[in-house]
């Protein structure tokens, strides 16, 4: 049950994420090592995540599909 809700968890701040930047395409690139500006995300179950809360707990690596939902 743990390992599912966290599988969740991630899937869901991957999809919020990827739809962050897909969205704000024009703001400047992050550099590798550089901290990423602390942002709230949807859950699947409708409550709210910010990225504060996760780095608080240790490393949060980020990683975007860009394409996964463009049906290219």
């Amino acid at each position: 049950m743990y390992m599912h809700t966290t599988r969740r968890l991630l899937q869901g701040i991957l999809v919020g994420l990827a739809a962050v930047l897909i969205l704000t395409s024009s703001a400047a690139a992050l550099e590798v090592g550089q901290k990423a500006p602390d942002f709230t995300l949807q859950l699947p179950d409708g409550k709210p995540i910010k990225l504060g809360e996760l780095t608080a707990k240790g490393t949060v690596a980020l990683y975007t599909f860009i394409q996964a939902f463009t049906g290219v």
